[in-house]
């Protein structure tokens, strides 16, 4: 098993599944970054992972400046962070775009929640596991203006559908969705309504008799 993924910026890569057939290389800018194959469920489809916790400084760095290049034209007045792995992005961003403060969502309930600012969560590397996101009630009177609501990744779309649904329950209209990674399409109609950006994408790979294959447009 690889531990060098998600740790450099490379620049001799060429974007696409690997020849070692255990890893994908994405354009991050003028870089690459190496990313690891996963296969999902089924056995004949496979994702890029990025767990964004274990990248390097530097790595994190690169994917927080492209993605707040792109938020910057948006104006957000409050970033809204979606945990966990949104969370180290989203203050990333929110410190460069000169924010003193962002506003956390959480998976673990406190004593002073509401359940009518939670909803339930899931996503496509934890499915069916019964969590709630919630919105410090304390945290409210903060979601004025224009909001950014920053995730790692954007793949299926259901995680960031229960952002929405959470913060349509508070009254709120975000203005912008961030992520690190858009992982496929299937997201899209999920969020239609909004604009996305994402520091860099990947495709869903399917598994041929030769290895891993990236659809082409």
């Amino acid at each position: 098993m690889r531990t060098d993924v998600w740790q450099h910026l490379h620049s001799d890569l060429t974007p696409g599944v690997q020849p070692d057939q255990e890893t994908y290389a994405t354009a991050l800018g003028a870089h690459q970054l190496l990313l690891p194959i996963r296969t999902l469920a089924g056995g004949t489809r496979g994702v890029a992972s990025m767990i964004l916790n274990q990248a390097s400084f530097a790595v994190l760095d690169a994917v927080a400046d492209r993605l707040t290049d792109q938020l910057r034209a948006h104006a957000p007045d409050v970033i809204v962070a979606v945990p966990t792995l949104g969370l180290p992005l989203a203050e990333a961003v929110a410190r460069r775009l000169g924010h003193t403060r962002l506003v956390p969502l959480g998976t673990s309930k406190k004593f002073w929640y509401e359940e009518d600012l939670s909803v339930p969560l899931s996503s496509i590397t934890s499915p069916g596991q019964g969590k709630r996101l919630y919105l410090d009630p304390r945290m409210k009177p903060l979601l004025a203006g224009r909001i950014a609501i920053i995730d790692d990744v954007l793949s299926t779309g259901t995680s960031m559908a229960a952002v929405l649904a959470l913060m349509e329950k508070a009254g709120i209209t975000p203005t912008v969705i961030g992520a690190a990674m858009l992982q496929g399409d299937a997201w899209r109609d999920m969020v239609s309504a909004l604009p996305v950006e994402g520091a860099f994408a990947t495709p869903i790979l399917r598994k041929t008799d030769s290895g891993w294959d990236a659809p082409q447009d």
